[in-house]
């Protein structure tokens, strides 16, 4: 089975984990910048489209935004439901779309999240993020780790788990100095899952996601800011375009949250490019003045993040 960028932080100290945190919070560069977009882009039934709406979006981004990080929706390929999910299933690294990916990301010397598709491997169905670097190879992949069987509006689209796998492992990757964690949709609602990237010194936390209007009305904006707030880093949601003749509605919405838990961009429902300068000295200058991660009590609690 191929396997998977992770980080394994089981045996380490506590204390060597806590140095490493307030270590790396005095250390980032002050001038850097990330300029992230986030593409949200509207799903038609057509997979060869949706393709190639994703590579030309994928080039505005670049050539026309200057980003540097390109983020794209979970099931961005295909509409969210299970028969249109199952026929677009694809191997990675050697399927359709993730050829596409690979070669948007070295046409245009950009890192592009490939927001998630579904990963067919050993005869099981993953709902798989997909990172590609500059040179377009394969830098991170994340098989998302809570799958959804739950929905606000009480209609069900996809019972994820009779569809997926779930998996078992986090993913990072690093652009510049500036590490960044990948979760996928339902994995923003647990904050233990957040912080755990936050130990391992992620600046940045992304989440492609498909969430429908009643949740993201009520709930969208309000898990971007917690889990920025909790771990004092950027946050990102990247969501399709809304269709309001799709099985499932998606909300829109796609935002960048800071680490004093504002939001600095959002999209609107319909189809466009949400950029973000991300600001990296913020990081520092939060941290300094709320140190809540220098007063973890953690002779009362304790996070332990590994990876079997």
């Amino acid at each position: 089975e191929r396997q998977q960028s992770c980080v394994c932080l089981c045996g380490v100290p506590k204390s060597a984990v806590t140095r490493s945190i307030n270590s790396r919070a005095g250390s980032v560069a002050t001038k850097m910048t990330i300029k992230i977009a986030l593409i949200q882009l509207r799903v038609v039934d057509s997979k060869e489209k949706n393709l190639k709406n994703a590579i030309d979006l994928i080039r505005i981004a670049k050539k026309e935004k200057d980003a540097n990080v390109v983020v794209l929706p979970e099931c961005f390929n295909a509409p969210y439901t299970a028969d249109t999910l199952l026929n677009v299933a694809e191997e990675i690294p050697t399927g359709e779309t993730c050829r596409a990916l690979s070669n948007a990301a070295r046409d245009f010397g950009v890192h592009v999240v490939g927001g998630s598709i579904v990963e067919s491997c050993s005869g099981r169905l993953y709902n798989t993020c997909t990172v590609w670097g500059p040179e377009g190879d394969l830098v991170a992949t994340y098989r998302k780790v809570h799958l959804c069987d739950s929905s606000l509006s009480g209609k069900m689209t996809v019972a994820e788990t009779k569809l997926f796998t779930a998996g078992s492992k986090y993913a990072t990757f690093t652009v510049g100095e500036t590490r960044i964690g990948l979760g996928i949709c339902w994995d923003m609602r647990f904050a233990e899952f957040a912080t755990a990237y936050r130990t391992m010194g992620c600046d940045l936390l992304i989440y492609p996601a498909v969430c429908d209007v009643p949740t993201g009305e009520q709930h969208w904006e309000l898990l971007a800011k917690a889990r920025a707030l909790d771990n004092q880093a950027f946050v990102a949601f990247c969501s399709p375009a809304r269709d309001t003749h799709a099985k499932l509605i998606p909300y829109g919405h796609s935002l960048v949250v800071d680490p004093w838990g504002r939001i600095i961009q959002r999209a609107t429902e319909f189809q466009e490019i949400v950029v973000a300068d991300l600001v990296l000295k913020e990081l520092t200058d939060v941290r300094k003045r709320i140190p809540v991660f220098e007063q973890k009590r953690t002779d009362l609690y304790d996070l332990k993040v590994g990876c079997s």
